[in-house]
């Protein structure tokens, strides 16, 4: 009795190779994680010791907000006793980093609130209007930077260019008062100030979003505009969009198949630090827009001199800053070839 093979089909053949880039994938993934990690863990340290001893440095204490200048000395301890200041100072350390870990920042000095229930209201709606600031900012200048990296060196390039560049140097609360007076008084199409939650309406929520996202999403437009070209046009000259132009491979397909994919890591990269930014320098547009956020928080807590809602609002910061960039470094990992290499 004899017994034949079953010849292997086109499906058992890639299953293996699918399999084996799942895992590659994977693995580029969890060493992206790794790396983040390795560098967090310390930064974090660092940063948040030099952030609690901002109080130290300041020479600032609850005493002196609550009780005046003129407090006796002896009643300047028992306050400072009552907030546990009296402690040695790694001890207060320790403490206070246990509780931020938990996502407990303390109490505020000024009026003996929850800092992280003030930093989260204030966070929702910086992180409203800086979210949708990008998406604008992506959105425009990815299409600004692709158009003029498609007509280079023609009128298209040079009028992208000039207006990028105008836009650039276009401070956001100069754009916050023109887009007020023209579409809120003007225009009456937007509200001029105050914010309400997605939750209580999509359409509200945008339309009290919309003018400071504007304001701010210039100059991500700006840098996502000209990186995006640069990273293009040199993606152009490379050797293997030679290849592709003699294999006879349609400028679409070269475009989306190689130069896109290959250009897109410049690009994605300036997006690392803007997010972050766009929170902490939102606090001229919220004054200027009547809005309660992140950064006018920072700077009234900096004002009225509460040490402990100034460090609260550092550590979201640094936490912030980490987490979109490794967001950021995720999707170049996934997207751009250069990083599936190791490049």
């Amino acid at each position: 009795m004899t017994t034949t093979e079953t010849p292997a089909t086109p499906t058992d053949v890639r299953h293996p190779a699918a399999t084996t880039r799942t895992r590659r994938t994977l693995g580029r993934v969890l060493v992206t994680l790794a790396r983040s990690i390795a560098i967090f863990v310390p930064v974090f340290l660092v940063a948040t010791f030099v952030t609690f001893a901002l109080r130290s440095l300041s020479g600032l204490s609850p005493a002196r907000i609550q009780l005046g200048e003129e407090a006796t000395p002896e009643a300047v301890a028992r306050v400072e006793a009552q907030w546990g200041l009296n402690r040695p100072f790694l001890v207060q350390y320790v403490d206070w980093l246990g509780g931020a870990l938990h996502g407990q920042l303390g109490t505020s000095w000024t009026n003996g609130a929850d800092i992280s229930t003030l930093i989260g209201l204030g966070l929702g709606v910086s992180l409203s209007v800086a979210t949708f600031a990008l998406v604008i900012g992506v959105v425009v200048g990815f299409a600004l930077g692709t158009l003029a990296a498609l007509r280079r060196t023609t009128w298209v390039d040079r009028a992208i260019t000039g207006f990028v560049t105008v836009i650039s140097v276009m401070p956001a609360f100069v754009v916050g008062i023109v887009l007020v007076a023209v579409f809120a008084v003007g225009l009456h199409v937007f509200p001029s100030a105050g914010y309400i939650p997605a939750a209580q309406g999509l359409g509200p929520w945008l339309a009290h979003i919309t003018l400071p996202a504007i304001a701010l999403s210039f100059d991500v437009i700006a840098d996502v505009a000209r990186q995006l070209r640069t990273s293009l046009i040199a993606a152009y000259r490379e050797n293997y969009v030679t290849g592709a132009v003699v294999r006879g491979l349609s400028p679409r397909r070269i475009f989306f198949g190689h130069v896109l994919r290959n250009g897109l890591g410049p690009a994605l990269a300036t997006l690392g630090l803007k997010f972050p930014t766009l929170v902490g320098a939102s606090v001229v547009t919220e004054w200027i827009f009547g809005l309660q956020g992140f950064g006018r928080f920072a700077n009234d807590s900096a004002q009225a001199g509460d040490v402990p809602a100034v460090q609260g609002v550092l550590v979201v910061s640094i936490v912030l800053v980490v987490a979109f960039n490794l967001i950021v470094n995720l999707v170049l990992a996934r997207v751009t070839p250069a990083s599936q290499r190791g490049v």
